[in-house]
């Protein structure tokens, strides 16, 4: 058993141990709830942090770290990539039906990857934070601020969804790249799942593109819970004994940002050795 593998698992114990009852007025339900929890993803030995105590359908979280980069605001284009995790945000969430800024179906608004792609500028055009930060890599740069932010408050209303995991900072150090990922909430047996993925494979694919070597990502959950009706599943879940971490396999004729932004499908990535107990179908909170 290895770090990567019981993290998820002790985090889940402590959320039900030492969580304390929250009331969510977004969804209506209660949670336990933690504050602060680090995860820590050594992608160096790529080790990839697949939950192992249940299924996890690791195509789904890279489509959608996938769409992101390419900045996409339509849960269509994620349907394309092969995940439907926006449909339900984009289509049943009442506030964003009633919302005048939302086009039609689909419409997600100005949310994460359009802030990631491009970032309103108050006087006129937008931010490109992502090519920025790759053309810099690439160039062997760091300049102490190599972030990419989702989290623009100016425009929350025009989204139907804040982001949860909204701040991604490279650090390169002697060739090394490492990856700070920040998360605001985290519904810890279904969103933490994809989250822990999505952190390791946008270092691992980072990394790829601008020619540098992978080493570790840090991620830091500020409010981590569990729902209510997830509850007894969960305590099902982690009796279950983890697997050793999986592999993930990278297609080496991906080269460039270009390449994520145009032809890259899931199907360019490839896990082996990925052992898992039988999946788990929680219940997802809009």
């Amino acid at each position: 058993m290895t770090k990567t593998c019981s993290q998820y698992e002790d985090l889940c114990k402590r959320v039900i141990d030492e969580g304390v009852w929250i009331d969510n007025d977004r969804t209506g339900k209660r949670c336990l709830t933690v504050i602060n929890a680090d995860l820590e993803y050594d992608v160096s030995d790529n080790e990839f942090p697949l939950v192992t105590t249940r299924k996890a359908f690791w195509k789904s979280a890279i489509a959608e770290m996938l769409g992101y980069l390419r900045g996409y605001d339509n849960a269509a284009d994620f349907r394309n990539l092969g995940t439907k995790t926006w449909d339900a945000n984009a289509n049943l969430n009442l506030a964003w039906l009633n919302n005048p800024h939302r086009k039609d179906v689909d419409d997600m608004g100005r949310v994460y990857g359009v802030q990631g792609r491009a970032w309103a500028k108050p006087d006129g055009g937008f931010v490109d934070q992502y090519k920025k930060i790759v053309d810099n890599l690439s160039k062997g740069i760091d300049d102490r601020g190599e972030i990419m932010s989702f989290y623009n408050v100016g425009e929350f209303h025009m989204g139907c969804l804040r982001p949860c995991m909204y701040s991604h900072h490279f650090s390169l150090l002697g060739g090394t790249l490492y990856l700070n990922s920040t998360q605001r909430s985290c519904d810890v047996p279904l969103g933490l799942v994809f989250n822990q993925i999505q952190v390791a494979w946008l270092l691992q694919i980072t990394a790829h593109i601008t020619g540098l070597k992978a080493g570790k990502a840090f991620h830091k959950i500020v409010n981590a819970h569990i729902y209510e009706d997830q509850l007894d599943l969960m305590k099902e879940q982690v009796n279950r004994e983890p697997y050793s971490a999986p592999k993930l396999i990278i297609n080496p004729n991906i080269k460039s940002l270009e390449d994520l932004e145009t032809w890259v499908t899931v199907e360019d990535f490839e896990v082996i050795d990925y052992r898992h107990h039988e999946p788990i179908k929680y219940p997802f909170a809009v």
